[in-house]
């Protein structure tokens, strides 16, 4: 291997560890994303769930759609981030496995080749597991925030007409 490419290839190894670390962090963020889900869905089906939308409808001087839609794409941004950057984490953690196992495999050391397609294969189940915790919460919550954001408009419109026909 030439210097620079030697260079390269020390530099990808230093992303493995933070690359692994993100998706851990990615795989506990989804799990706690999954419970706190769960938790709201068994608080709604038995009508104890306190709305967050509702209430920070109330803290707005004037009813406007728009705010509260962009209330509820703040509240589901962790979850798309998580979603949508889990899969390539895994892509990159995969693909600097596969590095050192290609070389070892040009040397003939068996036992390296597999310990690296080991953490290769890992990462990208782990970070498939954590963006489809956190898609499948994702796709519900955001049905829920807008079914509650429909609600309210509804709820100010026929305020505005009660104040129209009086």
């Amino acid at each position: 291997m030439s210097e620079f490419e030697s260079v390269l290839y020390d530099l990808t190894r230093f992303f493995l560890f933070p690359v692994m670390s993100l998706i851990l962090i990615s795989l506990a963020y989804s799990l706690l994303a999954l419970g706190a889900f769960i938790t709201e869905f068994w608080q709604r089906k038995h009508n104890i769930y306190a709305s967050e939308l509702a209430n920070f409808s109330h803290t707005l001087t004037e009813f406007k759609s728009d705010d509260l839609e962009l209330w509820i794409l703040k509240r589901l941004e962790r979850l798309r981030i998580v979603t949508r950057t889990s899969p390539m984490l895994g892509l990159v953690a995969t693909m600097i496995s596969i590095g050192p196992a290609l070389l070892a495999l040009g040397e003939g050391e068996v036992s390296q080749v597999s310990s690296n397609m080991v953490v290769a294969f890992s990462a990208v189940i782990l970070s498939l597991v954590a963006a489809s915790i956190t898609f499948a919460v994702l796709t519900v919550k955001r049905r829920f925030l807008l079914e509650e954001l429909r609600e309210l408009e509804k709820a100010c419109d026929k305020k505005e007409q009660e104040n129209a026909l009086s």
